[in-house]
């Protein structure tokens, strides 16, 4: 009996010790396999982006050859000059450019205000508001878009990129980003400064916007790309060719020269590039703001 009872716990921690290693390396096994399909992902997204600046680079002949290649026979940098010589690059370019900072610079003064109001004001009727408000994002802008296009035409703003600016100046997204970003924030500071005599204009400027920087910064960005790739906008209410944005341009640009495919590659890479930079530069506080958007402390 006494053997018996000496062999027992040795039994029992090899036992007990046996699945442990097992674990480990089904956890190792489970984080291999998490980064081969994450990897895969990557490269189904990165390759259709990789195959577009490789044909800007080719002849227009190499861009749709079978099989594919995927390396460029001789580098035809002259795409690059080309597509400035035989298109209106630049004032696509600057057309969308003071556009889509126009846009971003009021939707995120504006969303960041109205979300302040919506976040740490007292008022009747705060929450039926901003439900009513947040409910416009499931309208979708055809049903409306005509009375918008009747509007804008008696105010004189269409055929200027007014229209674009007055119509993308205000966000219910953006509003419903700050919003959750500002609840994330202590009230106690609200309350500390107002008992300091502080108003809310100035709590608004010196408390709540210098510590929602990510926030800010994402909304920024999505805003931005959203208003740089836009189309139907543009095609709706800028008429006049020296009025063109990027995507317009591109599209008339497609329709006169449909045989230059490299010079169609070359431009749809320019029209991504500064979207790319901007996203490169700015990653880290989208990703801060997006991930605490969602957080209500």
């Amino acid at each position: 009996m006494t053997h018996i009872l000496l062999d027992a716990p040795a039994h029992h921690a090899r036992t007990d010790d046996g699945p442990a290693p097992n674990r480990k390396r089904r956890g190792r096994l489970g984080r291999i396999l998490g980064y081969l399909v994450l990897i895969v992902a990557a490269v189904g997204v990165l390759l259709p982006f990789y195959w577009m600046v490789v044909s800007s680079l080719k002849t227009n002949n190499d861009v749709f050859t079978i099989p594919v290649k995927w390396l460029p026979d001789t580098v035809v940098w002259e795409n690059y000059l080309d597509i400035w010589r035989k298109s209106g690059m630049t004032t696509w370019l600057t057309n969308t450019l003071i556009i889509s900072v126009a846009v971003t610079v009021l939707q995120v003064l504006t969303g960041s205000f109205a979300a302040y109001g919506f976040a740490k004001a007292r008022f009747p009727g705060r929450d039926v508001l901003f439900l009513a408000y947040i409910g416009t994002l499931a309208v979708p802008w055809p049903s409306y878009m005509i009375p918008q296009f009747i509007l804008l035409s008696k105010v004189g703003l269409v055929d200027t990129r007014w229209s674009i600016i007055a119509l993308q100046a205000f966000g219910a997204l953006g509003v419903f980003l700050m919003k959750q970003y500002y609840e994330t924030i202590p009230e106690e500071l609200s309350e500390a400064a107002r008992i300091d005599g502080m108003s809310e204009y100035g709590i608004y400027r010196r408390i709540m916007l210098p510590l929602s920087t990510p926030a800010l910064a994402s909304l920024a960005l999505i805003t931005f790309v959203t208003t740089w790739n836009d189309y139907l906008g543009p095609l709706i209410y800028l008429r006049s060719p020296e009025l063109r944005t990027i995507q317009l341009g591109l599209s008339t640009f497609i329709s006169q020269y449909n045989a230059e495919y490299a010079l169609i590659m070359t431009g749809s890479v320019l029209s991504v590039l500064p979207i790319a930079v901007i996203f490169l530069f700015g990653q880290r506080y989208f990703v801060e703001g997006v991930s605490t958007t969602g957080l209500k402390g």
